[in-house]
């Protein structure tokens, strides 16, 4: 006859004792698994453009600082590049709005292409973070050429029509706009040639493999400082930028162009509130620390802090302004 269960009760009290904690105890370690404070584990940082470039380089800085104040979370930087920028937006909308990817955005590219042709994504389609750079605009040159203004350089394009290349992030980048613009203004037919990241620009351009290297401010500065042999014809911003006090802006030179990238943090659309205020709150210290501020500052990365709202205004501002633009001169390619 086989034992009952009370028999079997008697006969084995601690092994089903044990049994029964056991069961309890994974439980209760899976119930304070699933409610494990954000972050638990790695997180994705996307950069839509190839290393090297002023986005890569800060944003390694950046994800350094956010470990620290996210508790010692590890953040790693993935280059999505392509498509000029629209590869890496594409993934970062995509992606699950749990916090675990965040990255960068950069205008005008956000902005410019959604405007051109259809995408998946649009400045609208991010929880913003926080915007943390704006880098003007500016032309430069291989050291060994001639040309040193842009007066200098309309000539030059003007005696060798459509021989003059100007390398930049793709179509619709602050870099491509300013371009357009100066051929209008200046009566010039220029060349352009898009790259994946402003890295691939400034080798092509040490290569002597094009005439002019649209390249932000503190972009260039930071291939000058690592000694490549590159210089300024002119900064595309208001006044001329604290990091580049000796060059003269677009608009001193007679050129009313004034072009700019925003380089900020997001995340994909719906993050939960608490994880969302924990990122927003960890970037803004992380602006607020000196020693980020200095290292920053070392690398030329022009540092413009917008909270989320600000960072917003400022979108949609833009986003007006470039489908005006769109409507006057429209900048895509065939």
């Amino acid at each position: 006859m086989h034992p009952t269960q009370d028999q079997w009760r008697r006969r084995f009290p601690l092994r089903l004792a044990g049994a029964l904690a056991l069961a309890c105890g994974l439980a209760a370690a899976t119930g304070a698994q699933a409610e494990a404070p954000y972050p638990n584990r790695p997180i994705q940082m996307i950069v839509a453009y190839g290393p090297g470039g002023g986005t890569d380089l800060v944003a390694r800085l950046l994800a350094r600082h956010l470990e620290k104040q996210l508790g010692g979370a590890t953040v790693v930087v993935q280059n999505k590049p392509g498509a000029g920028g629209a590869i890496g937006f594409a993934e970062l909308a995509r992606s699950a709005p749990d916090g675990y990817t965040i990255g960068f955005i950069n205008t005008p590219n956000l902005l410019t292409i959604p405007i051109e042709r259809k995408t998946t994504f649009t400045w609208r389609s991010f929880d913003l973070i926080g915007n943390l750079v704006d880098d003007p605009g500016g032309f430069t040159v291989h050291n060994s050429n001639g040309i040193d203004s842009l007066a200098a350089l309309i000539r030059h394009a003007k005696a060798h029509p459509g021989e003059v290349s100007v390398g930049t992030t793709g179509v619709g980048s602050d870099d491509h706009l300013a371009m357009l613009l100066f051929e209008r203004a200046a009566g010039v037919k220029l060349t352009h040639v898009g790259y994946k990241g402003a890295g691939d620009v400034r080798a092509a351009l040490v290569g002597q493999q094009l005439t002019i290297g649209a390249i932000n401010v503190g972009e260039a500065l930071q291939y000058q400082k690592g000694g490549s042999p590159i210089k300024f014809l002119g900064q595309m911003g208001a006044t001329r930028a604290t990091l580049a006090p000796n060059v003269p802006t677009f608009r001193e030179q007679g050129f009313d162009i004034e072009l700019a990238s925003l380089r900020g943090l997001a995340a994909p659309k719906g993050l939960p509130e608490p994880v969302r205020k924990k990122l927003v709150e960890a970037m803004a210290r992380v602006v607020a620390d000196p020693q980020f501020r200095q290292q920053a500052e070392a690398m030329y990365a022009p540092l413009h802090y917008l909270a989320p709202a600000a960072y917003s205004a400022e979108l949609e501002r833009g986003e007006t302004g470039f489908r005006q633009l769109w409507k006057e001169m429209p900048w895509q390619e065939n």
